[in-house]
């Protein structure tokens, strides 16, 4: 455990080119926190990279730096390039083409005017703080617990999938067959590649099929291949999973779904490891490892008759089984994180932050889809959001449990401030331009689009 996990002071970064402003700030800030000054970019970047600093506090209003962007705008940028980005608080106290609300969508984490108190900014720090913490905690997963508590790229802080992912270190390296299983969306999918990639078949192919996915009057074919004139529409001879997997691994997910007489075929393949194609009587050799993965319980399939006995110990030499996301919640922090990096470089952007609302949303929430589900959710929110910050709002409505009437009645959070003081800014600014939206839009900086999507309007 660090120094900061310990509990002590979290370091605050004031930059400003007003020395009077720092001193004063610093005055206010250094009781709850450990203060270090800049007065700008150059000497900010050089100062979060000599102390560990958990939170920015920027002047936004600092002389230009270049292409007309604000000494305040670019250390937002600066900052958001930083592993893992430090959250930036904007300080503003005059008006300027270079409005609050085009730092929050260069991924500042809040904004406050410069006349605000103590008591106004210490909440927000400590909530970037957080933050902060969150994200360090997820590279410290990677970083320093791979080996203790993961196998492959997955970690877990969870004790029973810890045991799992042992478990699957060790028979990486052996050729036994496994049967993985666990609800829908918990990553068997994932473990079986995870454990062909540790394995000394790495160099060959990972073959996966679903076999739920592929019609019954198609699976043996795909499976086994065929010759040419097997079947009608057989025109050339096409080889089956099986074959591609030689010197590899065959990933055989949702195996329940198999026929009994493609069970037969399979467990002479594993007893043998020898087939013949459709329409051939060829007997083909094949040296392969073979992982299966199933949502259902096999040995009530194999009691109802729908599973053969003998195929079912053949594929369970080593059983693994996957606790279901909700028995650990305590790993959504760092798959969360995961997802954004994922995400953003699909989308080409930054990645934006996980705040704190969201975070504890995500983390009550039961997941009947699990880890998959979670990852849907995250680029649901990759996509609609577009402040630098992940919107809890933007979460699908089954995971929002909390009632309208019990918002309503709740403390307004961070992003409902932030929300407000944006609103509160375009009709001020409107005002201003006598009614004039297109006016009001450009003097605040931002696309016309923007504006109504700020006042909750449909562009007319």
């Amino acid at each position: 455990m660090d120094e900061k996990e310990r509990g002590e002071k979290k370091t605050v970064l004031i930059v400003d080119d007003e020395a009077a402003f720092r001193r004063q700030l610093n005055w206010s800030l250094k009781d709850e926190f450990q203060i270090v000054e800049a007065d700008s970019r150059a000497s900010a970047i050089e100062a979060w990279k000599r102390e560990d600093v958990d939170v920015v506090l920027c002047d936004l209003h600092m002389p230009p730096h270049e292409d007309d962007m604000t000494e305040g705008l670019s250390v937002i940028e600066s900052a958001r390039q930083e592993t893992p980005p430090l959250p930036v608080i904007v300080l503003t106290g005059r008006s300027s083409q270079k409005s609050p609300l085009e730092a929050i969508r260069r991924g500042a984490f809040g904004y406050l005017d410069k006349e605000a108190d103590s008591d106004d900014i210490s909440p927000l720090i400590r909530q970037a703080a957080r933050v902060r913490q969150i994200e360090r905690e997820f590279h410290l997963f990677h970083l320093k617990q791979r080996h203790e508590k993961g196998f492959g790229v997955i970690t877990s802080t969870n004790e029973k999938l810890q045991k799992v992912l042992a478990f699957a270190r060790n028979i990486a390296t052996t050729d036994v067959n496994v049967l993985i299983t666990g609800e829908s969306g918990t990553g068997k999918g994932l473990l079986a590649k995870t454990i062909h990639e540790e394995s000394p078949r790495r160099n060959g192919r990972f073959v996966a099929i679903s076999c739920s996915a592929i019609p019954e009057s198609l699976i043996e074919s795909e499976l086994f291949g065929y010759e040419r004139g097997a079947f009608t529409g057989a025109g050339q001879q096409k080889k089956g999973r099986i074959e591609w997997a030689d010197g590899g691994t065959l990933f055989l997910d949702e195996i329940s779904e198999l026929s009994l007489n493609v069970q037969v075929k399979l467990l002479n393949v594993i007893q043998d490891r020898t087939f013949e194609r459709l329409g051939g009587d060829k007997t083909l050799s094949v040296d392969m490892r073979l992982i299966t993965a199933t949502n259902k319980d096999l040995q009530q399939e194999v009691e109802a008759g729908r599973f053969r006995k003998d195929l079912y110990y053949r594929l369970k030499v080593v059983p693994l089984s996957l606790p279901p996301l909700r028995e650990r919640i305590g790993d959504i922090p760092a798959l969360a994180a995961s997802f954004v990096e994922k995400f953003a470089k699909k989308h080409n952007r930054l990645a934006p932050r996980i705040t704190a609302e969201l975070l504890d949303a995500l983390q009550d929430y039961d997941y009947p889809g699990n880890v998959r589900e979670l990852e849907n959710a995250i680029e649901r929110l990759m996509v609609l959001s577009d402040n630098g910050k992940l919107n809890a709002a933007y979460l699908p409505e089954e995971m929002l449990k909390v009632s309208p009437e019990a918002k309503n009645n709740s403390e307004p959070t961070l992003e409902d401030m932030v929300n407000d003081y944006r609103k509160n800014k375009v009709l001020e600014a409107i005002e201003k331009e006598n009614g004039n939206k297109s006016a009001a839009a450009k003097r605040l900086g931002i696309s016309r689009s923007y504006l109504y999507k700020v006042l909750g309007e449909g562009e007319s």
